[in-house]
């Protein structure tokens, strides 16, 4: 199966997104700074606390979920040139082929750790922090995008989130 794509920004940056708030540790964070604001709202409801403490931890929330979903994404998009080449990819029964201008990058099915689909990619980890994202998109026809999901999850796991 040949596809041949670029990638869109706002895709991009929402794959991104899923891919932070998919990390144990980004979770974790999340849900303790959620924690600790919802136990001092109700700590300040029944005037145990000064507001303070509910403003420093609502402004702990937002400013995470600033950094995570805004500031994160949008500057992995602006500084990585990989998004704004024109791609040429090959999946075969042995391997995945990558071509740009810049080069070719031949990969086993072993290179890849994992795969996640999301709606707009399908997200081939190499690893727990790289990846390479496959536009759904790109494919000629569903039937296409089915057969190569099918591939892929034959020659990888599939992730469970």
């Amino acid at each position: 199966m040949q596809i041949a794509f670029t990638y869109d920004r706002k895709q991009v940056i929402q794959a991104l997104r899923y891919h932070f708030f998919t990390r144990p540790e980004i979770r974790l964070l999340v849900i303790l700074v959620n924690v600790f604001t919802i136990a001092a709202a109700i700590l300040l409801y029944f005037k145990k606390v000064q507001p303070l403490s509910f403003v420093f931890f609502s402004t702990i929330w937002m400013v995470l979920m600033l950094v995570i979903w805004r500031l994160l994404p949008n500057s992995i998009y602006k500084n990585s040139h990989t998004f704004k080449d024109d791609f040429r990819m090959e999946f075969q029964e042995e391997q995945v082929t990558l071509d740009t201008d810049r080069g070719r990058q031949v990969w086993q099915w072993d290179r890849f750790s994992k795969f996640v689909e999301t709606p707009y990619f399908f997200h081939l980890y190499f690893d727990g922090r790289s990846f390479f994202l496959v536009p759904k998109d790109a494919f000629a026809s569903i039937t296409d995008q089915q057969h190569t999901r099918d591939l892929i999850k034959r020659k990888l796991k599939q992730a469970k989130h």
